[in-house]
């Protein structure tokens, strides 16, 4: 029996949708071409194999004369410090000897690993990348911190509780197995339920299509800024990290600062919303929310807001009103949001021609790329703090992290549409389409420097996501008014859920106007004062200048519009 080139085609994706699915979407033809640019580099380097071993043996040499010196001044400066973000080693059990010995050793050898894999002539930027990734997963891996034998407080908790502790740490490993098995949250995530615990901020669903609830929140003052506020979140997310308990939501925050809040809400998808475009989150999210409020408040331009990949489609949405001549935005927010993905971060490693045929292959099989495939590649970026060290806390010392509102919504996971996330990748991540002006809307091209209406944007010092490096980028892409960057102290989640009275919490920020010079982001973060404190007093103040003279506060809903249903809505409740 004969195939013709459809089914050939078929068979083909069929086969690497099925391995995909065992390797959580990474390419084992990815890694495999990696791996072999980087060994024929070292292969074919005597002089840089010749300066690796003579590395390894000054390296030795090193901690010999260390080990002999801390055996008479246990004082001794180590001879090698951590990373500033790695966490490992702090605890003073680690300057006990051997452990000493142990967790020096290892951090020499990932330095000298580090080496290998860097500044090799000839390979390929995105491969040195990998290479390192890769060779640092393996490291966490080897930790001494994760085995009983190696860790002093593994130990040390082991011989006075008796062995109690690993008995414990079993019983909550058996537990995770059989959540993870039937789908069950992690443990402690049951406590927050959404529309009791979590996103309660009053409200009412004024508007509903195919792939959005649009709430509008109540008013809390009798006076409010004339112009509304629309929030535009990532739907890789559930909506409700800027609405979490009372005390950290960031719409309480703004309602009760007397701002008119309205908040998409995104259908989480399923395999038949698998044809999902690009165009369909721009038209059915952003476009229809922006006309449904400018009927609820009319004649007034809408101020706006986007978290991550809500950001970057708002970015899009922007540049095509403004090259149309519509005037009904009065400013655009980003929160850790990308406009230029050439410095896109680590997840840029998973993000090749090969990779991402692979992952196509993958959702094309599904549909939807599931939530599971998703987390897995958040959480290799970040294995240290969320693979590693809760297996070391919860199973070895038998110590479970108490359940917050933060780690609730994250397990709280969403799905993406095989058309929509296949674009994004492409044409965003892979060829940078956005800020290089070959984005079309309407089958026109869109360029961010159309853009005419203030800008503010947030970086966070430690996003895994959205590097703030990335994020600054669109000073060079801007050719707005005026453009306030401001840096927070936090990651991608953390850093934007910053209430105030937050401890520990502080931040930089700057406004560059249409004909300032181009200052680059190291030497911005120098030149930049330091303020303590959260950073959403700051923005709220921004935004306030920029609202209008106060109103009476609308009415929620309309005739045109009436509620349809109680905030949060019935979307964000889709498992």
């Amino acid at each position: 029996m004969l195939f013709d080139d459809s089914q050939h085609d078929s068979l083909d994706r069929f086969v690497r949708a099925s391995l995909a699915k065992l390797t959580l979407g990474i390419s084992p033809n990815s890694v495999m071409l990696t791996y072999m640019d980087w060994l024929s580099s070292v292969a074919l380097s005597p002089g840089t194999q010749a300066h690796l071993v003579q590395k390894a043996l000054k390296k030795q040499l090193r901690l010999a004369h260390w080990a002999s010196h801390s055996a008479f001044d246990p004082e001794a400066e180590p001879c090698i410090e951590p990373l500033p973000q790695d966490r490992r080693f702090r605890d003073p059990a680690w300057r006990r000897f051997p452990y000493n010995l142990i967790y020096q050793g290892f951090l020499l050898q990932q330095q000298w690993w580090h080496n290998a894999t860097t500044g090799l002539r000839g390979l390929s930027p995105h491969h040195e990348q990998a290479i390192e990734f890769g060779a640092r997963q393996w490291l966490d891996v080897l930790s001494p911190t994760n085995y009983l034998w190696t860790n002093p407080l593994v130990l040390e908790r082991t011989m006075v509780s008796g062995g109690l502790n690993l008995i414990q740490g079993m019983a909550n490993w058996g537990e995770d197995v059989q959540n993870l098995c039937i789908g069950k949250k992690p443990a402690g995530a049951d406590a927050y339920v959404v529309g009791r615990d979590v996103a309660v901020t009053p409200g009412k669903v004024v508007y509903r299509n195919h792939l959005i609830e649009l709430i509008q929140y109540t008013p809390t003052t009798e006076n409010v800024h004339a112009m509304p506020l629309l929030i535009v979140p990532a739907w890789i997310m559930k909506y409700y990290i800027l609405d979490l308990s009372p005390h950290n939501s960031l719409v309480k925050f703004l309602v009760d600062q007397g701002h008119s809040v309205f908040m998409i809400s995104w259908r989480n998808p399923t395999e038949e919303d698998r044809d999902l475009g690009m165009d369909d989150y721009l038209r059915q999210g952003i476009l229809d929310s922006l006309e449904v409020i400018g009927r609820l408040i009319p004649e007034q331009r809408i101020h706006t807001v986007g978290y991550c990949l809500g950001g970057t489609l708002l970015s899009i949405t922007a540049s095509a009103m403004a090259r149309d001549g519509d005037d009904r935005l009065a400013s655009i927010t980003l929160f850790a949001a990308q406009t230029d993905f050439r410095e896109a971060g680590e997840l840029m490693l998973f993000v090749d021609d090969k990779q991402l045929a692979f992952l196509e292959d993958l959702m094309w099989a599904q549909g939807v790329l599931d939530t599971k495939q998703m987390a897995g590649a958040f959480q290799i970026l970040r294995s240290n703090d969320l693979i590693w060290s809760r297996i070391v806390n919860e199973y070895l010392l038998a110590t479970r992290q108490p359940m917050n509102d933060l780690m609730a919504w994250n397990a709280d996971a969403t799905r993406m549409p095989y058309r929509m996330h296949s674009e994004y990748l492409r044409q965003l991540f892979l060829n940078n389409d956005f800020a290089e002006g070959r984005f079309r809307v309407d089958d026109r091209p869109v360029t961010f420097s159309d853009i005419q209406v203030p800008i503010f944007s947030v970086g966070t010092e430690w996003d895994h996501v959205a590097p703030w490096r990335s994020t600054y980028k669109l000073h060079l892409l801007s050719d707005a008014p005026e453009v306030t960057f401001l840096l927070t102290n936090g990651g991608h989640n953390a850093g934007i859920v910053s209430p105030p009275g937050h401890p520990r919490r502080h931040y930089r920020m700057a406004t560059a106007h249409e004909d300032d010079v181009y200052i680059d982001p190291d030497a911005w973060m120098e030149r930049t004062p330091v303020q303590a404190g959260s950073w959403w007093p700051a923005w709220q103040a921004w935004l306030a200048k920029r609202s209008g003279p106060c109103v009476a506060a609308p009415a929620v809903g309309s005739s045109d519009y009436p509620p349809l249903d109680d905030a949060p809505g019935s979307y964000v409740r889709q498992a």
